[in-house]
């Protein structure tokens, strides 16, 4: 035990151990702030390149750039890393080579129950390939609806309108609804008394939608009034639909309610 003890204090106690730890030491700082400075460099170099891809006259879309984008940052990130803790171990006199070597005997084992990382990654990449959904797209996947904030070869995360962050296995992306690819169409009913004049209700609301498409930004084309939809004994439903760029039929549609209720209030019919 004291022979033990003398051994590890003569290594400590010694100017070449000291020596030998502080250019190890020197080596893995130098080597983080390399990766530091190779991963920001990259990820603004590949910003730039995308940036440049805008101005170009070729075919632009814009959702599939971004996603491309943020893909390669991530990609690029990985591979400086791993090269990263790669050198770290070979500072320390750790073969790597053996290491890789016993890592790939152990990852061929494993590989054959990881079947689920492998349709991930598969799935991953078709659907940035076909393009099925891109970075800032609003979609419905399973449970989770809200914006892409970023899509992996292995994970997709969408982020909901309340905050939440869904973090779902391409491998599990059955059916995806993606409501920015088209127009959207808002669907505007409200109601007015039942004694109300249809034709004078009408000829007041056609004159209402002419004007829109210059207030309302989001719009398309001027909405359409499609008449009554419904009615009873003490009221008419009667409805209107305006298009709209997508996943802004929601803003569009809270607006024209809040205009037309004071338009038809100025023309003395009051909507219940």
């Amino acid at each position: 035990m004291e022979n033990t003890i003398q051994k590890i204090q003569d290594y400590l106690f010694t100017e070449d151990t000291w020596i030998q730890l502080g250019i190890i030491s020197i080596k893995i700082i130098v080597i983080l702030l390399l990766t530091t400075v190779v991963v920001r460099v990259g990820k603004r170099i590949i910003k730039k390149l995308f940036f440049v891809r805008q101005k170009s006259p070729l075919g632009y879309s814009e959702r599939r750039q971004n996603t491309l984008e943020k893909l390669l940052q991530n990609i690029l990130a990985n591979v400086v890393y791993f090269t990263a803790i790669i050198a770290i171990l070979s500072t320390f006199g750790i073969k790597v080579v053996g290491l890789l070597a016993g890592a790939g005997i152990v990852g061929l084992a494993v590989g054959f129950g990881a079947q689920s990382l492998v349709k991930d990654i598969i799935t991953g990449f078709f659907i940035i390939f076909e393009d099925q959904f891109a970075v800032g797209d609003q979609v419905q996947i399973g449970t989770a609806n809200g914006i892409v904030q970023e899509i992996g070869l292995r994970t997709t995360k969408v982020k909901s309108y309340t905050g939440e962050l869904h973090i779902i296995p391409n491998g599990s992306i059955t059916n995806v609804v993606n409501y920015s690819i088209f127009n959207s169409l808002a669907l505007i009913d409200f109601s007015v008394a039942s004694e109300t004049d249809l034709l004078t209700l009408e000829k007041n609301i056609q004159e209402f939608l002419k004007g829109l498409p210059s207030k309302y930004e989001d719009l398309v084309k001027p909405p359409s009034f499609l008449g009554v939809q419904s009615f009873s004994a003490t009221e008419i439903v009667v409805r209107i639909t305006a298009e709209t760029i997508p996943t802004k039929q929601a803003g569009v549609a809270r607006k024209v309610r809040r205009d037309l209720r004071e338009f038809l209030e100025h023309k003395g019919i009051q909507i219940s």
